[in-house]
């Protein structure tokens, strides 16, 4: 166990210490130009896995999470840039806007998909909603994690229709930096608490301290929205969250800062300790400090922690499961899943896959694996972009795909 965990530890600070400086090449804005899938292509996964698309036509589906009676349910929902924004932004990012196809309205809704006789049923389970993301039921209560608040709705078994607009728990800061609109939610164990991320309203907090309350952080709530903490800070878009099942321990995936080089700054994978700082806006990686924060907060660089895992720079790490399920073989059980939707601010692409991070006794172990990959064509296309990975109770994965509007789900064994 000890030779394990230094092994994580040594690795870990092996990376870090490789680091490139600041700016050693320059920054790259290359959006890619979304083609979809050809007729009878999908993803690719290891020998011994089948790809399948398990549901299409759908408008941005971003996350997913499955109820307890085996339903479905699938938050379609996009960056809307405001056209003010757009024109005060820079060359590279109004270019950005265009290419990146995200200008339109949101779907803002979640969909219902119910397996049944050998077909999938699909129901609007719930509509106008502003940006939804993360979803979590606790008891008879179903929460939604929208931009600007978390609501709470009545929930019965079964049924395929959200009531009413729901009950607002707490009020968010609404928005952010390019995706960091999304909110997502996780109750702990006992079902007395709610943790939610919110990421940056800036690249490295370049419009002052104000605009950044209670962002970069994952927060921690009673159910009724009472009790507000920061549990943890520096995290300058946390998006996918998740329960170790070993340890029991919160672990998040992190999208780090922009336009300092093609190789930095890598997002990571990281457990999130309880009061913790993890270096945003000051420094990186530890006290890797930023030089457009140089000099700021020096007693923050010093205690900023460093996170336990590095998977590459610019991949826009999101989805994030843990495998608690049997039908994968062995090697996947307790392994963590992360789900990169692929980079715009590096010279060549990066991400665009799913990626395998294995696990021992609640500690990292080895390299960092591709597992679900294919979703580049060429140097300048791609046919779509991986965000959430949920793992469902008979042990398959979903991944979803918001450049495609589709679903892929991947089983082992050749099983559909």
């Amino acid at each position: 166990m000890r030779t394990v965990i230094l092994s994580s530890l040594v690795a870990c600070a092996t990376a870090a210490a490789q680091l490139p400086p600041p700016n050693a090449t320059p920054s790259a804005v290359k959006f890619p130009k979304v083609i979809g899938w050809p007729a009878g292509k999908t993803p690719t996964a290891p020998d011994g896995f089948t790809v399948s698309l398990f549901a299409d036509d759908l408008d941005s589906p971003r996350w997913m999470y499955q109820l307890p009676n085996g339903d479905v349910l699938v938050a379609e929902s996009k960056t809307v840039p405001k056209p003010e924004k757009a024109a005060e932004a820079s060359p590279e990012k109004k270019e950005g806007v265009k290419k990146s196809k995200m200008v339109g309205e949101s779907a803002n809704r979640i969909t219902l998909f119910r397996a049944g006789d050998g077909k999938l049923e699909r129901h609007v389970f719930a509509k106008e909603l502003k940006q939804p993301l993360g979803m979590a039921l606790v008891g008879d209560a179903l929460f939604v994690g929208c931009t600007d608040a978390v609501l709470r709705f009545p929930y019965k078994t079964g049924q395929t229709k959200l009531d009413g607009a729901g009950t607002k728990v707490m009020d968010l800061p609404a928005g952010g930096y390019n995706n960091h609109w999304t909110r997502n939610l996780l109750p702990n164990k006992d079902g007395t608490k709610l943790y939610v991320s919110v990421g940056s309203a800036s690249n490295v907090g370049e419009h002052g301290t104000a605009e950044e309350m209670l962002r970069a952080n994952i927060l921690e709530i009673n159910l009724d929205g009472t009790a507000l903490r920061v549990f943890a800070s520096g995290l300058r878009n946390p998006v996918g969250m998740d329960w170790e099942p070993a340890t029991g321990k919160l672990w998040t995936a992190v999208n780090e800062r922009d336009e300092l080089g093609d190789e930095l700054v890598p997002d990571y994978l990281t457990s999130v300790k309880d009061g913790a700082f993890y270096g945003w806006p000051y420094s990186y990686f530890g006290d890797h400090v930023d030089p457009r924060r140089k000099g700021e907060r020096p007693d923050l660089v010093a205690k900023a922690v460093v996170p336990d895992v590095p998977l590459g720079s610019h991949t826009a790490s999101l989805g994030l499961a843990f495998y608690r399920g049997e039908a994968f073989p062995e090697k996947y059980r307790g392994g963590a899943f992360v789900g990169q939707h692929g980079s715009w601010n590096r010279s060549t692409f990066v991400g665009y896959k799913v990626v395998f991070v294995p696990f021992k006794d609640g500690k990292p172990t080895g390299k960092t694996e591709d597992f679900l990959a294919g979703f580049i064509a060429n140097k300048d296309e791609v046919y779509g972009r991986p965000v959430g990975v949920t793992v469902l109770q008979d042990g398959s994965m979903l991944v979803t795909d918001d450049a495609s509007n589709r679903i892929w789900r991947v089983t082992a064994g050749g099983r559909k």
